[in-house]
């Protein structure tokens, strides 16, 4: 996870000279990385990323990628989950019908996806994969552009996971 986040930061300082508009744009092209917090099927951190493309001044269509991973236990009985889930998203971005801060995005759409979960108890040598399958899920966000193509971002909903925060990139 340390890892992680420093390449965030590599990547933060790489790009940050590039320039482009704050405010969603159709073309626009974001790719956000960062932690995953909470699964849909219990607790959990992990990592995740996704890439949207504007294709109209209000609408983004892209793909996604997670990672989660929680495990729970005491006195040799131990449980660990794994998810992994990969997908479509499409997002509506409302911030120019009510927000003059070219700072601000706010969005909100549907994720659809499969998602691989697996679970393991290490006592019994037992393992299933209950969870797996299709999902589709709402997200709400909001992106907060420190300069023209970086930005801190907060997404809650029932996709791959219940709170992502990271960094967006617009390339």
């Amino acid at each position: 996870m340390k890892k992680i986040i420093q390449l965030l930061f590599v990547a933060a300082f790489v790009l940050g000279g590039l320039t482009a508009n704050a405010q969603f744009e159709n073309g626009d092209k974001l790719l956000n990385v960062g932690l995953n917090v909470g699964g849909t099927l219990g607790g959990g951190i992990g990592a995740g990323a996704a890439y949207e493309v504007g294709v109209h001044d209000f609408i983004s269509v892209g793909g996604e990628a997670d990672f989660v991973t929680w495990s729970y236990g005491s006195g040799g009985y131990n449980v660990k989950y794994n998810f992994i889930s990969f997908g479509g998203r499409a997002n509506y971005h409302f911030g120019k019908h009510f927000i003059t801060n070219d700072k601000l995005d706010f969005y909100g759409g549907l994720a659809l996806g499969y998602r691989i979960a697996n679970y393991s108890s290490p006592w019994s040598g037992y393992s299933n994969s209950y969870g797996s399958g299709l999902y589709i899920g709402p997200q709400i966000g909001a992106r907060y552009y420190f300069k023209p193509n970086l930005a801190a971002l907060a997404e809650a909903g029932y996709t791959a996971t219940a709170l992502k925060l990271g960094l967006t990139f617009k390339m």
